[in-house]
């Protein structure tokens, strides 16, 4: 009776996704960052266009420097969680090996 409880529990215990997920989830995250920086970056462009183009060069440059920005901690934030994922992936393959 015993062993079929704890053989019932070890059945409903949660599961960790398996390496080749974690990994191709990480690459995910790379590319999600990327592509919101890409975004947040061409916003800022367009917006620093028409800033320039209605004579507020002030307001362009600012426009210009806050999608930067923006673009710059979106592809970090994307790639630091994107490493990490690929780095636990590849840790999760390894302990399998052995």
């Amino acid at each position: 009776m015993v062993l079929l409880i704890l053989t019932l529990g070890m059945c409903a215990w949660p599961q960790s996704p398996g390496p080749g997920k974690e990994i191709g989830s990480g690459a995910g995250d790379i590319g999600k960052g990327a592509a919101k920086g890409a975004g947040n970056l061409a916003k800022g462009a367009g917006k620093g266009a028409l800033d320039l183009v209605t004579l507020h060069p002030i307001q362009a440059a600012t426009s210009l420097g806050k999608g930067a920005g923006a673009a710059g901690k979106d592809v970090a934030v994307g790639a630091v969680k994107g490493t990490g994922k690929i780095g636990k992936g590849v840790g999760q393959a390894v302990k399998k090996l052995f």
